[in-house]
């Protein structure tokens, strides 16, 4: 769920009707204004994405400690 604020007044306001419970504690974080990918970029990022997270849920992951070494001697 992405609630959007505004700064004014050295507050955050929001203008948005919201579910969540009385007493809720949200954490905000500066939005960057996103990335300049095109849609067609945004859509193969996403596909590499899932197609990593399904090797990983088949166990086909390496241990980050040799995917680092390996870094490491590339840079050599």
């Amino acid at each position: 769920m992405g609630l959007r604020a505004v700064v004014q007044g050295g507050r955050l306001v929001l203008d948005q009707a919201t579910t969540l419970p009385e007493g809720t504690v949200l954490d905000l974080v500066v939005d960057d204004g996103g990335d300049a990918l095109s849609p067609e970029e945004r859509a193969e990022l996403e596909a590499s994405i899932a197609r990593g997270l399904a090797q990983a849920d088949r166990g086909e992951g390496r241990p980050v400690d040799e995917v680092l070494e390996r870094l490491r001697k590339l840079r050599k």
